[in-house]
């Protein structure tokens, strides 16, 4: 896996590669999600920011977040919850979610990729892509 400064980088060079102008404050929300463990809200992100940037905005976060979502840096989960959940990590994975405190946490079952190929031949779909989401309550609730 590729460390968190060469990350941060190659994501900038891929924003400038699409003319995009690089303001301090797209910095700092990219560089927060690329550091974050967590699936922040726009509004988690503006919270953690805003005390180091004093002209940030919730709308200029919502306007980096469409941003990186259009450039493919970010995908946006939507859990039927009223926010929306941001995840830096683009690669095929999924989601453990604790159904009472919310927390989301990553992991990976690469056979679910055999699936998605199964279901096209057995249906004549072309399939491209497939969502999975697992609920349960995350070791920290479960004491």
């Amino acid at each position: 896996m590729m460390d968190k400064e060469q990350t941060f980088i190659e994501s900038i060079n891929k924003l400038k590669g699409t003319g995009v102008r690089i303001t301090p404050q797209r910095k700092a929300v990219l560089e927060y999600l690329i550091e974050t463990e967590e699936h922040p809200t726009a509004d988690d992100i503006f919270k953690a920011l805003s005390h180091e940037h004093k002209n940030m905005s919730v709308a200029t976060v919502y306007n980096n977040l469409k941003l990186f979502k259009d450039t493919g840096l970010v995908t946006e989960l939507t859990y039927g919850d009223s926010s929306s959940r941001f995840d830096f990590r683009t690669n095929p994975h999924y989601h453990i979610i604790c159904t009472e405190c919310g927390t989301i946490t990553d992991f990976e079952y690469p056979a679910l990729e055999e699936v998605e190929h199964l279901a096209g031949l057995l249906t004549g779909y072309e399939v491209n892509g497939h969502r999975l989401e697992l609920y349960g309550r995350c070791p920290n609730c479960q004491k």
